[in-house]
């Protein structure tokens, strides 16, 4: 049941087009804004992704993969994340893996090896956001129903993945709540972030 090798970091990622990547942004930033300080947090997120050592790779649209390695590395892995809703994305990743996005300034490479030590005993570790989200989910096997008909980018789906992580009898690792960047109100607690 438990996660036996280390478990691989699946970020998602959207190209950072100007009017299509963090959209919820630009009343306060503008198109380019937007675009410019997720393309900020894209490059934080696999910085600390490097520096935790743990296997990872990117989840991408809005841009042929080439396109990513181009910018952020030859290296890096980098694959399609293919269609339906992001339900379905993230069950399509392989267990025992780590699901992050790529909007959240305070992860850290720490926080990404605590979440993969947690799924050597726990068959599931969350990390909830401030806006009733989730900014990591580990599993150690799959678990189809934590993204079937999910309200997403709502406050309900951290407490209702709890709710469904009960109800398959598994009790999560909890990680530090952490916010998420998805509007203007987000970024008063990281100004050095505003482009």
């Amino acid at each position: 049941m438990l996660a036996i090798m280390s478990p691989e970091i699946a970020i998602f990622v959207r190209w950072p087009e100007p009017g299509k990547a963090k959209t919820r942004l630009i009343p306060a930033l503008g198109a380019e804004g937007a675009a410019a300080l997720y393309r900020k947090l894209l490059e934080m997120t696999v910085r600390e992704a490097r520096i935790s050592g743990l296997p990872f790779h990117l989840r991408v649209t809005g841009a042929e993969p080439a396109r990513f390695r181009e910018w952020l590395g030859a290296d890096i892995d980098v694959r399609d994340q293919g269609g339906g809703d992001l339900g379905e994305k993230l069950a399509r990743v392989p267990t025992p893996g780590i699901m992050i996005g790529s909007d959240c300034p305070g992860l850290t490479a720490q926080l990404l090896r605590d979440a993969s030590n947690a799924l050597s005993t726990h068959a599931a570790v969350i990390g909830p956001a401030d806006d009733g989200g989730y900014w990591l989910l580990g599993l150690a096997e799959p678990m189809p129903d934590l993204f079937t008909e999910m309200a997403w980018s709502t406050p309900a789906v951290f407490p209702e993945t709890l709710r469904r992580l009960k109800a398959l009898g598994v009790e999560p690792h909890i990680l530090p709540e952490l916010t998420d960047i998805d509007t203007g109100d987000d970024l008063a607690a990281w100004p050095e972030l505003i482009p």
